[in-house]
């Protein structure tokens, strides 16, 4: 009865994982963070559309100016993938104004670039994202117990590959009180930029804090506010 009771345990524990990866968690997150002096309110926000569609909405707000990206997807539930449809990137009050758009039309394996009025081809099998959809993929590989990823991302010019790996695990101090987390680091080739972030791991893999480090300094951006699946969340 015992060994009973605990295949049942294991069994329903990896058919959560099975059903948690089958489809993203949505979520509505403000995060707080300070860049040459100014403070930076970042509003992330991820909405099922219907029919297996999804719109991830990005925004960072500041006196300096504001960068709002937004992407359109569709999801894979059998592989378990996002298949991007639609970019948006919108900069305003920071250098020059920028207004991009990324259509991505799959049959013809090819992304429309709205900026360079140019085409730029996408190679079958590659799965290919866009600079938020990744994310999302990301967040889903977590949840699968992976331990490497790797994505080609395209930003309408061309298509470049992004490694990531799990760099360890630590109690993290947020606004919200503190947190198991599980720490990401970007792989790269280059010594001059380190980027990390930090999942929450009893929290659905939440993205609870983002820092990026270049020249002895840091850029840090941490969670001040948190909605899973349409629940808020007041206190980890």
């Amino acid at each position: 009865m015992n060994r009973l009771r605990w295949f049942l345990s294991i069994f329903l524990l990896v058919l959560s994982h099975v059903i948690y990866a089958s489809e993203p968690i949505t979520f509505d997150n403000t995060y707080a963070a300070k860049l040459y002096g100014f403070n930076i309110e970042v509003t992330s926000r991820l909405t099922a559309q219907g029919s297996g569609l999804y719109e991830f909405y990005f925004d960072a707000n500041a006196a300096l100016g504001r960068v709002t990206e937004t992407s359109k997807f569709k999801w894979d539930s059998k592989d378990n993938y996002a298949i991007p449809q639609e970019y948006n990137y919108k900069r305003s009050g920071v250098g020059k104004n920028r207004n991009l758009q990324l259509a991505f039309d799959w049959n013809a394996n090819q992304v429309s670039n709205s900026e360079k009025k140019t085409q730029i081809p996408l190679e079958p099998g590659k799965k290919i994202q866009d600079s938020l959809s990744y994310q999302v993929q990301l967040h889903q590989d977590l949840v699968a117990g992976k331990k490497k990823f790797s994505y080609f991302i395209t930003n309408g010019k061309k298509v470049r590959e992004y490694k990531f790996e799990i760099d360890g695990e630590e109690v993290l101090d947020t606004p919200l009180g503190k947190v198991n987390s599980v720490r990401v680091k970007r792989v790269q080739t280059s010594d001059e930029r380190e980027t990390y972030a930090w999942f929450a791991k009893d929290f659905q893999y939440l993205l609870v804090r983002l820092q990026q480090e270049e020249n002895g300094s840091a850029y840090t951006i941490y969670i001040s506010k948190a909605s899973i699946n349409g629940k808020a969340i007041d206190h980890f």
